[in-house]
């Protein structure tokens, strides 16, 4: 593990071991294909071993309309003595695949520990837009409000988090709750009062778009394309880009974040920038960041919960959620 004044040394390099070695510029459907390849192999990877101390609800229809995209599943402690913190977490998948099912051990290890965790399908591009994304979020939160009492959770305690684009939808949405300009842009009224956002988890997520103009960056610029209504056509890219990236929302007051990224990681220098902003603004912040020689840290190592890497960041992660939703007002000033 480094520290920030290790990792701002390195000039982080997106080439590298295994796929990253063979993809430049990789184009959205390249990315959905490899995804979809994926996808069932990692339900099975990640899930084995499951951990059968906590209860499962899964499949809960959040919108009511049927469709997959807009499930949910509740993993909670068993027999909570008290009311218990909410993680309600985001998958990855670059925007356009990915599915909850392949983070169900990684939401479980969260809730063994003593929190009821959330875990959220939403919409996906190509066919909808950041802003039916951001909807669907909202959506889900306002379930969470007005029903995880059941499951034994405090709405009043909500960390969020996410990995990758799953990562920049939970800081989208969380940035949306204290800037009106942001909540307008996207037509939302949001679910979830600031109060009630106590912290915020990122792992390798996208928080700074600028990373994806630079040269040689692996994402193509239609990945912005993409999430904009009509593809961004007579748009500016860079100026519409302002209302996707979560760095540019930052400011004193901001919930306190979790972050963890690796020089392996294709969002490491976006995550560098997103945390120096945050030192900038004086948000707290406690970070787990890897150097390149640490194996088993490429891009969203955190779900696969057989990595040592992984426990590492679980345990940081759950003295973090912890911390920030402790009841006192003192111990969120904490951070």
């Amino acid at each position: 593990m480094h520290d920030l004044s290790q990792a701002r040394a390195r000039t982080p390099r997106v080439a590298g071991n295994g796929v990253r070695g063979v993809l430049r510029r990789v184009p959205v459907w390249v990315w959905r294909g490899l995804m979809a390849g994926l996808e069932p192999r990692e339900v099975l990877r990640f899930n084995a071993d499951p951990i059968t101390t906590v209860s499962y609800t899964t499949d809960v229809d959040f919108v009511g309309d049927g469709i997959r995209d807009h499930r949910l599943d509740v993993i909670a402690p068993r027999a909570a003595a008290e009311p218990l913190p909410v993680y309600v977490y985001f998958h990855g998948g670059g925007w356009t695949s990915g599915d909850k099912a392949a983070l169900t051990k990684y939401c479980a290890s969260q809730a063994a520990v003593g929190m009821v965790v959330v875990n959220v399908n939403y919409r996906k591009a190509t066919g909808f837009r950041m802003s039916h994304m951001i909807a669907d979020a909202d959506a889900a939160l306002e379930w969470v409000r007005d029903n995880i009492a059941s499951y034994g959770g405090d709405a009043s305690r909500i960390v969020l988090g996410g990995d990758s684009a799953g990562g920049q939808i939970a800081a989208i949405y969380t940035a949306a709750v204290t800037h009106p300009e942001l909540a307008a842009h996207y037509a939302l009224s949001p679910a979830l009062a600031r109060s009630s956002i106590r912290g915020l988890v990122q792992h390798c997520s996208a928080v700074d778009f600028s990373v994806i103009f630079e040269r040689g960056f692996i994402l193509s610029r239609n990945f912005i394309r993409i999430l904009l209504p009509q593809n961004g056509r007579g748009l500016s890219l860079r100026l519409a880009s302002r209302y996707l990236s979560p760095i540019e929302w930052v400011e004193a007051g901001h919930p306190p974040v979790f972050l963890s990224t690796s020089e392996r990681d294709y969002f490491y220098r976006a995550n560098l920038n997103f945390l120096e902003r945050l030192h900038k603004h004086r948000v707290p912040v406690d970070t787990v960041i890897y150097g390149r020689s640490q194996p088993n840290t490429e891009h969203t190592w955190q779900q696969n919960a057989s990595f040592p890497e992984s426990q590492e960041v679980y345990r940081a992660l759950q003295e973090f959620v912890s911390r920030v939703t402790r009841n006192s007002r003192a111990a969120l000033a904490e951070g």
